[in-house]
């Protein structure tokens, strides 16, 4: 039986089937509903857990011998199955078909994979989980869906998003589920009840993390010292490179795509309101496609794809001196480093 994400709470009160299929590509919404089955196994006396993951060699019949022993320990276990490839192979997939054909009262099976492909889908042991027990999929969040998990997951955890907050944390956290649910979660401990945008800044501004995110606003800005403030301590928090050159590359794109828009005729306003520019951030987002011309925002693009090739170690170059050359070239300053390089 196929059951969503939100469902999964309400099944577990309602029965707990022997066996739990979760399969998708966003880790974040895998852990939390096999978080939610352990909590409701060890309500119902399962005491013990297993953990198995599947790799090269992995001994299938082991396991199912494994399944069906008793335990010194604990009459009910719980046996979390871990399979990253979503491909168990031949032998392995007839013990999961075993395996759901003859469940064991006193083993709860949670098996885990990733995204799987058609075949993967289609197949007999994919079938036999999902027919002898319950099956989750999980699908990445999409970005027109964000605004409303966010505002959900807020609420659940006792906060009311004010003017401006769910839109605010969806275009930082954009295309990062994990670190999203953070900045939630780390709200909900210093604070309940209304959440004003302000609050968010002030609570969490000085957080490494967030700070990678409020990067490309201070650079938006033309906060020069606020840029080369933020650099520095990202980089001795140790914070990834990477990480922060994705939040510089998506605003230079959807700047980019707006700036070309707009130069096409569309109305400033309605395309702001298309990208989800949320209305505190409008005076920010209109100044800087004032004062960019649309061919620099190519120059930016090229800026940004030599950043990564540093980045990623084709090319040599300082990554930090990159990311800050990116950064202030965003925010309208050109640096020597930016100029040398042939961005311009």
């Amino acid at each position: 039986m196929q059951v969503s994400p939100e469902q999964l709470s309400a099944q577990l009160r309602r029965q707990l089937a022997p066996i739990y299929f979760i399969a998708g590509d966003e880790p974040l919404l895998a852990q939390e509903c096999v978080d939610t089955i352990r909590a409701a196994a060890h309500d119902a006396g399962f005491q013990e857990r297993n953990v198995f993951t599947v790799e090269s060699g992995f001994d299938w019949a082991g396991f199912y011998a494994e399944t069906r022993a008793g335990s010194l320990f604990a009459s009910r276990r719980l046996i979390e199955l871990r399979l990253p490839t979503g491909k168990p192979g031949e032998e392995g997939g007839r013990t999961i078909v075993e395996l759901c054909n003859d469940p064991s009262p006193d083993i709860l099976l949670v098996m885990t994979t990733g995204k799987l492909d058609k075949a993967a889908r289609s197949a007999k042991w994919a079938a036999a989980l999902e027919r002898a027990g319950i099956a989750v999929t999980l699908y990445p969040i999409e970005a027109q869906q964000l605004p409303t998990w966010i505002e959900r997951r807020m609420r659940t955890r006792g906060l009311a998003p004010g003017p401006g907050v769910v839109d605010m944390l969806a275009h930082y956290t954009e295309g990062n589920l994990l670190a999203c649910a953070q900045e939630i979660d780390k709200l909900a401990m210093l604070m309940s009840g209304n959440v004003s945008v302000d609050d968010i800044a002030g609570n969490l501004g000085d957080n490494a993390r967030f700070s990678v995110f409020a990067l490309a606003d201070t650079a938006l800005a033309g906060d020069t010292k606020g840029v080369v403030r933020i650099l520095r301590v990202l980089k001795a928090e140790g914070e990834a490179p990477a990480l922060v050159l994705w939040s510089l590359v998506r605003e230079v794109r959807e700047l980019a795509r707006m700036a070309q828009a707009i130069a096409s005729g569309r109305n400033e306003s309605q395309v702001m309101d298309e990208f989800r520019v949320w209305q505190r951030r409008k005076p920010l987002v209109r100044k800087t496609l004032a004062r960019t011309r649309v061919g620099e925002w190519y120059d930016l693009i090229c800026a940004a794809a030599r950043a990564d090739r540093v980045v990623k170690g084709r090319r040599a170059g300082d990554v930090w001196l990159e990311l800050e050359s990116l950064a202030l070239a965003l925010g309208g300053l050109r640096t020597n480093a930016y100029v040398m390089n042939g961005s311009l």
